[in-house]
């Protein structure tokens, strides 16, 4: 038998006689102190971002792709890592041709292993989607998969990240009913409220030190 199940086995026994408690969860506990005006959300979502060095930006939803552009440009930036398989990926390599942007288009399309120093060191910023974002806390949702990996959020010093506003929720638990994570998590789920930021060395904040150095949030506007 293996210890896996000796484990399982010892822990079956244990509970020989017991019964369950009851469930006393009161869901009122987690909702109502963190509710909101659907009006209220993008506000106070974007004060408690902005509050933590994070840029937010609303507008309609057509026009991110020349907001990405503007970013790029006003801070001279030579590249941009995006995911040619989505449907925000897809409408911005079509903005880029349509634009003639002068950033090139780096597509994460291929194994890390096959271009890690240039991933690493080299992409200037990333565009990402988001799995929607959290009033309550000023915190995006984001749900790496295999089409954006977590490093496209992680590695480039200037992650631009695509929320919908119909997908700002009052709180995580009604994000989680909302959007039935009970049916299934990924291996990698994350809450993002600003850049990567630390006060390690001699208490003095640094930004960028363990992930972007600059994070945009472009809330667009449903149609």
């Amino acid at each position: 038998m293996s210890a896996r199940n000796n484990i399982l086995n010892k822990l079956r026994a244990g509970l020989e006689g017991t019964t369950p408690r009851p469930d006393d969860f009161d869901e009122a506990l987690v909702i109502e102190p963190w509710q909101y005006a659907p009006e209220d959300r993008i506000q106070r979502l974007r004060s408690l971002m902005e509050a933590v060095h994070t840029e937010v930006d609303t507008l309609p939803a057509a026009d991110w792709p020349a907001k990405a552009q503007a970013l790029l440009d006003s801070r001279n930036l030579r590249n941009v890592l995006y995911a040619p398989s989505t449907e925000h990926g897809q409408q911005l390599a079509e903005h880029w041709a349509d634009a003639g942007a002068k950033q090139l288009l780096v597509a994460y399309d291929r194994p890390i292993e096959e271009w890690k120093d240039e991933l690493f060191w080299q992409v200037d910023a990333s565009v990402t989607g988001t799995a929607g974002a959290i009033a309550a806390t000023g915190s995006l949702v984001l749900w790496p998969d295999r089409h954006e990996p977590r490093l496209m959020s992680l590695l480039p010093p200037l992650h631009i990240a695509l929320l919908k506003a119909s997908e700002i929720e009052d709180n995580l638990y009604r994000m989680m009913q909302k959007q039935n994570w009970a049916a299934g998590l990924p291996s990698n789920l994350l809450l993002v409220s600003g850049p990567s930021k630390t006060a390690d060395i001699e208490q003095v904040l640094a930004y960028g030190a363990h992930g972007p150095k600059e994070l945009v949030v472009l809330i667009l506007e449903d149609a």
